[in-house]
């Protein structure tokens, strides 16, 4: 039984879904809950990108001490050295440089020959060796590349350095059989291959990924690149906790395993579906919401008489638990606090202290609070290392059905100034957008606008998520409240506060795509 290594690029390729932008402070919490899982490698971002991405990325780096923390790097100096400067505080740093291959990227994307391209694709990890200890390449759209320069090209980086070789399906185009077949013909025709390791990353725009990045493993490939929830750009990436759970199930016919604690599965899917306001599909295997629900009766029979009649996972396997401790009214500040650490939730005190003060306010207001509704309210906490943003104050609405609905807000601005305004719209949320609109005087596109409750009941947390073009930016946001229309109010500031705090987004080219 060999074990694979679990790439998580959750942080790098997970964050280019569209819409989806998260601040330096969500992004650590998501790499200590990765670390708690056991990934043993975790792609951070691409730090050359913008100041933003290297922030967060150097932060996560010099707080990580249990995994590989790596960065993503184009193959010329700029980058490399951007990499560096970013990830060199990390117990274990890597960087992962990259280059197109195949015949359409090389002609009409870089322009080079592929001469050209082997060349610096070589001299790129000369560079880079003189910093980093270890160095993983990709070649980019592997899958549509020409099987025989693909080995030429890994055996030449190899030389140079590499220590991991990445052969990415790009563009999700591949089969199982393929993939399969491209990496079992680089093992007999690259004849230093035995000195790195090999690495699969799929993406799932034929709906492909899971199983091409299975097919990899059976290939002989030690590593394989995924992300939470299969989120990632396009149609996303393989899911990580599919490969997981379908190693650990599957183990008699894959005889390979991973190292990573399958328990920490549903809490690390909930915390990345919050933060980046992408919902779990109910149907979606092994995290979805009905996983594990059986509603035909001939299958409730079946499981009541024997789990395993309809049931290949066992719930326990990935972190579901009937053991709930309820927090209510009562509870206490270390009952709270305990719970939260059962939950993975990484506090400081002064955090917990405010969260400890929300969870009382809540109480107030239902008698018991769930573990959806503290996650909630945590993620409320975590906005406030954003600084300085503009903060709701108030708001009112007037609404009836024979008269347009009126919105009043006032907001405070990042300096400290009460702005007031109020307008009108047909419903209220849309005099809320149009009063924050008069707000800023500026033009606001909302291109989505999404609503759910944390739990089943009426005295239920209203969670909005949404998407505004705003400044030529497009942002989400979110926002929490026990009314839905406050809710909607604060994640319409939560969504132009992202914009603000990235410096109105200097990037240079997050998007892409490896």
């Amino acid at each position: 039984m060999r074990t694979v290594e679990i790439f998580d690029t959750t942080l790098r390729d997970g964050e280019q879904s569209a819409g989806v932008n998260l601040h330096e402070g969500e992004k650590l919490e998501i790499a200590l809950q990765l670390e708690r899982m056991g990934v043993n490698v975790m792609e951070v971002g691409f730090p050359a990108s913008s100041r933003g991405d290297f922030q967060s990325v150097k932060r996560i780096a010099d707080t990580i001490t249990g995994s590989t923390v790596t960065g993503l790097a184009r193959s010329v100096k700029s980058d490399i050295d951007a990499t560096w400067e970013a990830i060199r505080g990390a117990a274990k740093p890597r960087i992962h440089l990259f280059i197109a291959t195949s015949p359409i990227h090389m002609e009409y994307k870089l322009k080079m020959e592929p001469d050209q391209v082997v060349e610096r694709a070589v001299e790129s990890i000369r560079y880079a060796a003189q910093f980093f200890p270890e160095i993983q390449w990709s070649a980019e759209d592997a899958t549509r590349s020409e099987w025989p320069f693909l080995a030429r090209i890994i055996e030449e980086v190899i030389n140079a350095g590499a220590s991991v070789i990445n052969l990415p399906d790009t563009v999700g185009y591949t089969t199982p059989k393929e993939y399969a077949e491209m990496f079992r013909y680089l093992l007999a025709n690259v004849p230093n291959l035995d000195r790195a390791r090999l690495s699969s990353h799929c993406h799932d725009d034929l709906g492909l990924a899971v199983a091409n990045s299975l097919s990899a493993i059976e290939a002989g490939v030690g590593q394989v690149e995924c992300t939470i929830n299969g989120i990632g750009e396009r149609a996303g990436n393989a899911s990580l906790e599919e490969i997981a759970v379908a190693l650990a199930v599957r183990k008699d016919i894959m005889q390979a395993t991973t190292t990573l604690d399958l328990t920490q599965i549903t809490r690390t899917s909930r915390l990345v579906s919050k933060l980046t306001g992408m919902v779990v599909a109910p149907n979606k295997a092994v995290v979805g919401a009905n996983a594990f629900a059986h509603e035909s009766g001939i299958h409730q029979d079946g499981v009541l008489k024997n789990k395993q009649t309809y049931e290949i996972i066992e719930p326990e396997m990935v972190g579901l638990t009937s053991n709930v401790m309820v927090l209510g009214k009562h509870s206490g500040r270390h009952a709270f606090a305990n719970r939260c650490e059962q939950l993975g939730i990484t506090l400081k005190d002064d955090e917990l202290n405010e969260l400890f003060k929300r969870f009382k306010e809540l109480t107030d207001r239902r008698k018991n609070v769930s573990d959806e509704d503290l996650l909630a309210l945590v993620l409320e906490v975590f906005d406030r290392e954003v600084g300085a943003k503009y903060e709701l104050e108030y708001l009112h609405v007037s609404y009836g059905t024979q008269a347009p609905t009126t919105a009043t807000i006032g907001i405070l601005t990042p300096e400290g100034e009460l702005l007031q305004e109020a307008a009108t719209g047909n419903g209220s949320v849309e005099g809320i957008f149009n009063t924050i609109t008069r707000l800023f005087n500026e033009p606001i596109e909302l291109l989505d606008y999404r609503i759910q409750s944390t739990t089943s009941g009426v005295d239920s947390l209203g969670e909005v998520y949404v998407q505004l073009n705003f400044q030529g930016h497009i942002s989400s946001g979110r926002g929490v409240d026990t009314d839905v229309l406050c809710a909607s109010a604060k994640a319409f500031l939560d969504a132009i506060n992202r914009i603000h705090l990235n410096g109105a987004v200097e990037q240079v080219s997050k998007g892409v795509n490896v």
